[in-house]
């Protein structure tokens, strides 16, 4: 389902018309899930708190909160204690009792993990530990009967069976949770971005923005793909200190990979009935090729990975020259690529090849054929990789003085958003 835009949607076309003021308590850079729940959660527990929510694009959730899988994760692949799995089991409740309040859409229509052959059992064993030290509701393995009851297409020798995995429409989520700041006396404005901050010496900081400066006490930087773009652009002095699960200080930059979905045309969408998942490589954060009905009922297979030359990618050949060099003066990218080049030469072949992707699912659908796919949608997500060519997993929070940066919010941050808005809320106030 398509994100609505402001010209077919009077609420979001209301938010757009808002003037930014010159001062506020609190300013929000981003209007994607994480920072309007983070707008949202401040203003619950402090009724009457002045805050500015600026946004780059013309619309909420125009970049990783609209353009994802639309898949609320259950909380199976993160590692125990880590952010991830604790605010992706929680964040995943509190959305579908989101959902239910507000009538935004939310299927729990289950998923499978599979094992396709005897060599990937011991890493689905591991997830299905992961899974239960994570407090994974109804996590349970099954063989290859209990895989053809579910899903009569797909094979396996095992699976984990996840039925509390749900889809939902995460451009509604994103629309209510505006609609609920604005409703609780926040400003949104949209077609208004960020170009850097400045802390002041008698505290606070100074925002530059599209349309001039705004004064705030506190800020907090939701800007996904452009999240280290704005670290840079914190003219503090002093350094920061990055905050994840561990307190570690990694040193990161954002790399954008492009991931491309393909659309599998009916008849042969009737192949799957939920999501159905490949055991994934525990050193790379990316899930692999899977099949997934999305909550308009549309089966994409995908996606691909592919390291692009802009963090706004959608089209394969747009170039950002700023993007492409800050992407290229990382010492982590060119250690990342020695590291990994053989899987990079796979994703080329994937993205390249509806043939070679069809064959890759395959493994679990063996009736799907290269002829079922229809190119379908992209997105980019904004991968957080150290200097040492490390790809950060978990969620990275770093605060610089009267700034609170949101380094790295991959997924499950959709799944996860309000959970996390409540946390970030939490260190806010804890700071000030």
């Amino acid at each position: 389902m398509p994100a609505a835009t402001p010209a077919t949607d009077p609420a979001a076309a209301a938010r757009a018309a808002a003037v930014p003021p010159d001062a506020c308590d609190l300013a929000v850079v981003g209007a994607g899930l994480v920072g309007l729940a983070t707008a949202r959660a401040l203003l619950r527990r402090r009724p009457g708190l002045s805050v500015v929510v600026l946004e780059r694009e013309t619309r909420v959730a125009r970049h990783q909160s609209g353009s994802n899988s639309g898949v609320a994760h259950a909380g199976i692949y993160y590692a125990p204690g880590s952010l991830k799995a604790r605010l992706c089991v929680s964040g995943q409740r509190a959305l579908a009792d989101y959902c239910a309040q507000r009538g935004i859409p939310y299927e729990r229509i289950g998923k499978l993990i599979v094992a396709t052959d005897a060599s990937e059992v011991g890493r689905l064993e591991e997830l299905e530990r992961r899974g239960r030290a994570n407090g994974v509701a109804g996590l349970r393995r099954i063989d290859a009967a209990g895989i053809a009851a579910i899903e009569p297409h797909v094979r396996g020798v095992a699976a984990l069976h996840s039925p509390a995995t749900a889809v939902v429409d995460f451009p509604a989520v994103a629309r209510a949770l505006a609609d609920d700041v604005v409703a609780a006396g926040g400003t949104l404005v949209t077609g208004c971005g960020v170009e850097r901050l400045v802390a002041l010496d008698g505290g606070g900081v100074e925002l530059t923005h599209a349309r001039g400066r705004l004064r705030a006490r506190r800020a907090v930087v939701c800007a996904g793909a452009w999240a280290d773009v704005l670290v840079e652009h914190d003219g503090r002095s002093g350094g920061g200190r990055d905050r994840t699960a561990d307190d570690a200080a990694p040193d990161v930059r954002i790399v954008p990979f492009r991931g491309a979905y393909r659309v599998v045309r009916e008849p042969a969408a009737q192949l799957v009935r939920g999501l159905v998942y490949p055991v994934p490589d525990p050193a790379l954060p990316f899930l692999g090729v899977h099949l997934t009905r999305g909550i308009d009922g549309e089966v994409h297979v995908g996606p691909t990975a592919l390291m692009v030359a802009a963090r706004d990618a959608y089209r394969l050949g747009r170039v950002v020259p700023g993007d492409l060099a800050a992407t290229l003066r990382w010492p982590g990218t060119w250690r990342m690529a020695r590291h990994w080049w053989r899987t990079g030469i796979t994703e080329l072949r994937h993205a390249a090849s509806v043939r070679a992707l069809a064959t890759e699912a395959q493994r679990f659908v063996p009736a799907l054929t290269p002829a079922d796919l229809l190119p379908g949608p992209a997105g980019v997500r904004g991968q957080a990789v150290g200097r040492d060519g490390a790809l950060i997993d978990d969620f990275v929070v770093s605060e610089t003085g009267a700034a609170l940066h949101v380094r790295n919010a991959p997924s499950p941050a959709a799944t996860a958003c309000l959970a996390l808005g409540e946390l970030i809320a939490t260190r806010v106030e804890a700071s000030r």
